[in-house]
């Protein structure tokens, strides 16, 4: 690099230097310091339970063992098969992994959102490399306006950056306020979401045969996941996958 471009760039080294001594980089988990920003503290790292292989190709639920076959299914997967293909989440939905999305969710911390889709995107390159169209699981229309944003096209954006995939929100609506989810049962979460999503009329061209990506935060009995993959599967898609940040895993998967 010449010394003129040195001097070019000085202003913005400065300027970032000053607002990192104002304003130290901080665990975008609990706030203690960090070396560089927008990471996870040694602390806050070493919480978070990753999913990694083996495990269920179908559900993306880790195998307590190695099992030493590549491609198998788990026993929830065989007897309840989901509507989606395959689902790949970065995080057990343990205490670190709901701190950051609540905290994405809740707090408005929007810049969140790029750390956790970098890391969603190495969790589901798999399915980002077969994805034709990334789609974000909608939120009802009021709860949008009351929120001012959807969590799931901030980390669909954040996954598929650089990755030349486009993302598209259009392609499904939610049409029927739901019930908050949380505290249901497994039957109760299916029935609140039947015939909540649907692919808009003018987007039924666009989406034909496309193989798509479903985004979302959190995946917990995968109520969600089925009711928008069943709308975009009748709307035209050839097949769904599902990627989110964090997802519940019981003992028996």
């Amino acid at each position: 690099m010449t010394a003129l471009r040195r001097l070019a760039r000085l202003p913005g080294l400065v300027a970032r230097g000053f607002v990192g001594l104002v304003y130290p980089p901080s665990c975008i988990a609990c706030g203690a310091a960090t070396g560089v920003p927008h990471a996870l503290c040694a602390g806050c790292w070493s919480g978070v339970r990753f999913i990694e292989r083996p495990y269920c190709e179908r559900l993306g639920t880790p195998f307590s063992v190695d099992l030493g076959a590549p491609g198998l299914l788990s026993p929830a997967a065989l007897s309840d098969p989901p509507v989606y293909g395959r689902a790949r989440a970065v995080a057990r939905y343990d205490a670190t992994a709901r701190r950051l999305v609540q905290r994405l969710k809740y707090e408005d911390r929007l810049d969140l959102a790029g750390a956790l889709g970098a890391m969603m995107a190495r969790a589901g390159g798999e399915l980002l490399a077969e994805a034709d169209v990334v789609v974000p699981v909608p939120l009802w229309r009021w709860r949008l306006w009351h929120r001012r944003f959807n969590q799931a096209a901030l980390l669909a954006r954040a996954a598929t950056r650089g990755s030349g995939v486009p993302v598209a929100p259009d392609l499904l609506a939610r049409v029927r306020r739901t019930r908050a989810q949380v505290g249901l049962s497994r039957a109760a979460r299916a029935e609140n979401l039947q015939g909540a999503f649907r692919v808009p009329e003018a987007a039924r061209a666009r989406l034909q045969a496309k193989r798509v990506l479903l985004v979302d935060d959190v995946l917990t009995t995968g109520a969600t996941a089925n009711a928008a993959a069943r709308a975009l599967l009748r709307g035209g898609a050839a097949a769904v996958d599902v990627l989110v940040f964090a997802r519940v895993v019981s003992d028996g998967t």
